[in-house]
């Protein structure tokens, strides 16, 4: 599995996993910090440049296994966005807890009751629960936290 940084021809392959549309995702990858996890058949230091045919100038949904989506604010790193596969989200829910670390700074999730995947990923990389979240589109949230 590659970690790599979200391109703006991400965005169709974004926008399926996170049931967006695709503007929507588009301005994610433009006012975030956005990381995305491929499957591992693209070679992440193939020269991209120039070339109409690059392993990356096509958002396809079936390449990418997750993203997560994070900025920082005063002394917290808040994960914005995160979802895919159980695996993926462990390997990118590590992108902005490794940020954190570098800067000292807490990181916080907020997971939809039920998204066990992301679940088991704050638990691995040692989250605590922090009691329930905001609610979005109605759907009840709990708010993990993992301190620096």
């Amino acid at each position: 599995m590659n970690v790599r940084d979200a391109l703006e021809a991400d965005a169709d392959a974004l926008a399926s996993i996170a049931d967006s549309p695709t503007d929507v995702m588009r301005n994610l990858v433009h006012d975030r910090t956005v990381r995305v996890a491929e499957d591992g058949t693209h070679d992440p230091n193939a020269d991209v440049s120039g070339s109409e045919h690059s392993q990356y100038g096509e958002s396809n949904p079936e390449d990418l296994l997750g993203f997560v989506s994070f900025d920082a604010q005063g002394e917290t790193v808040h994960v914005t966005q995160i979802d895919g596969t159980k695996e993926a989200c462990e390997r990118l829910l590590a992108e902005p807890v490794r940020f954190a670390e570098c800067e000292n700074m807490a990181v916080e999730v907020l997971v939809p009751i039920g998204h066990q995947a992301v679940e088991d990923a704050a638990a691995s990389l040692g989250f605590g629960e922090k009691g329930f979240g905001p609610r979005f589109d109605g759907a009840k949230t709990v708010r993990f936290r993992l301190e620096p």
